[in-house]
């Protein structure tokens, strides 16, 4: 019997020279492999192999795989354990392309709400409307109208008026009267063409006038902002602003329909609403002119560099991740801008000129459209990301597809049993899953491109349709069509 010490049959069988443990436990496999070799005449008989021979070759072979193992980890332990860096240009170049359209997707993305916000009157008028409903800016217009009517009335003239007349007469008790309450009934008066025009405000009458004057004033901001010259909306001391003479109007008849016949002498006046400060217009104008003119051309460059950071990269799928993450995060990085820009522009604005609430509610106002497209842009981000990683073949991805799958077949087991059999159909929808996939993807995408003025609920809308047409064509034709029986078969 041969002796069993590891060590003892690794040096028995390393020849000599072999001085590294591996290669003695090689060469040591080797001989035992190796045929017996014929030995010369008068030489000492060789014992015959026991039964635990084939035992301890596969025990010398273990030791042999355990050698160079520790042969293999002393030598990346020698070399420090590093890995040589291998530059790939494929994946330098994708994540630059890559970066450069996450980035050029947040001036796209203004430079086509700045376009939209003036070329689109119902886009316009749709952004202002609002404000006719909001308290602050009810207030402040109720305010403004106030002063613009009661500085054209002098109420305390006409009492002075009223008393000298009636001191002309001998009435000077009366005259002295009126004039001791002259300060009173101005009050009276002022007080109450407040809340008659504080009602109005509220009114349908004052919303559609402040519509209209609105709808009117849509060619004035273009004319504006294109430095074609100033109109309903224009500039005045640095202040962007709005002509209200049609809302005056509108007051001045509900006072007279209550009664204040007074209100009928007010003379056609056009005050102005200071909506934001414009320092910086001529900036403002040129960068106005120059995103309108390369909105269409920022926002196909945008996805040409996306699609071609996709492209290049030697991950694809991975790639179409990091784009979809890296979309979303640009539109993060706008939402919160937008969210600092607002703080600066209200410290900026002042109180005499325009109630602090009532700034916010207009710079929330003009920005509403701008948001809502940064997030309508993230939520297709995510989309995507979510939709490349389910795909892949991460261990949670292929799980969710299983069970999906899984899911898919029950239903399609359940019909069966009870007689539906999607029959020619399902075997033709099996045979063009692929493009009717691409298809389903592809007629998603054109819609949404199509659509003028998408939003969050239309993204959601149509991930949803998406994903019934995908599982319509799963379940319709999930299985692959019947084998026919070979012709031998059939005879036999």
């Amino acid at each position: 019997m041969r002796d069993t010490n590891d060590g003892a049959a690794a040096s028995a069988a390393a020849p000599p020279g072999t001085d590294h443990p591996a290669e003695a436990a090689q060469a040591a496999g080797d001989e035992l492999t190796q045929p017996a070799r014929e030995e010369p005449a008068g030489a000492t008989a060789v014992a015959q192999p026991g039964e635990d021979e084939p035992s301890e070759l596969e025990r010398l072979r273990a030791e042999n795989a355990r050698l160079r193992e520790e042969d293999a980890k002393l030598r990346q332990q020698a070399g420090g354990g590093r890995r040589r860096f291998r530059f790939s240009w494929r994946a330098t170049t994708s994540v630059v392309l890559i970066v450069l359209g996450c980035i050029l997707a947040v001036p796209a993305v203004i430079g086509s709400w700045a376009a939209l916000e003036v070329s689109n009157t119902d886009r316009y008028v749709a952004t202002v409307e609002p404000l006719i409903h909001d308290p602050a800016i009810q207030n402040y217009l109720t305010d403004q109208i106030t002063n613009q009517i009661t500085s054209r009335l002098d109420i305390t003239g006409v009492v002075n008026q009223a008393s000298a007349q009636l001191n002309s007469r001998g009435l000077t008790r009366i005259s002295t009267l009126l004039s001791q309450f002259g300060p009173q009934i101005a009050s009276q008066v002022a007080g109450f063409v407040h809340s008659t025009v504080h009602s109005v405000i509220g009114s349908s009458a004052m919303a559609a006038a402040w519509v209209e004057v609105n709808r009117v004033a849509h060619q004035s901001v273009v004319q504006l902002l294109s430095g074609q010259g100033n109109g309903a909306l224009s500039t005045k001391n640095g202040q962007i602003v709005l002509n209200l003479g049609p809302l005056i109007v509108v007051a001045k008849q509900d006072l007279v329909a209550h009664g204040f016949k007074l209100a009928s002498n007010i003379p056609p006046v056009s005050p102005t609403l200071a909506l934001f400060q414009s320092k910086d217009l001529g900036k403002a104008q040129s960068y106005y002119r120059l995103v309108k003119a390369g909105r269409i051309v920022l926002i196909v460059l945008t996805l040409l560099l996306l699609a071609a950071g996709v492209w290049v990269a030697r991950g694809r799928r991975r790639a179409l991740i990091g784009a979809g993450l890296g979309l979303a995060g640009s539109m993060l990085i706008l939402g919160i801008a937008l969210t600092i820009g607002r703080s600066i522009y209200l410290s900026s604005v002042p109180s005499s000129t325009l109630p602090s609430d009532a700034a916010a509610a207009a710079y929330d106002a003009l920005v509403h459209f701008l948001r809502l497209t940064l997030r309508v842009v993230l939520l297709v981000g995510l989309v995507v990301a979510i939709g490349a990683f389910f795909t892949g073949p991460s261990r949670m991805a292929v799980q969710t597809r299983s069970g999906l799958k899984s899911g898919m077949e029950r239903i399609r087991n359940f019909g069966e049993r009870r007689g539906v059999s999607a029959g020619p159909a399902g075997e033709w929808t099996y045979l063009h899953r692929r493009v009717l996939r691409i298809g389903a993807v592809a007629l998603i995408a054109v819609i949404f491109v199509f659509l003028g003025q998408p939003t969050v609920w239309t993204v959601i809308v149509l991930v949803i349709v998406l994903l019934v047409l995908l599982g319509l064509i799963e379940l319709i034709g999930g299985r692959p069509p019947a084998q026919e029986p070979a012709a031998d078969q059939a005879a036999s």
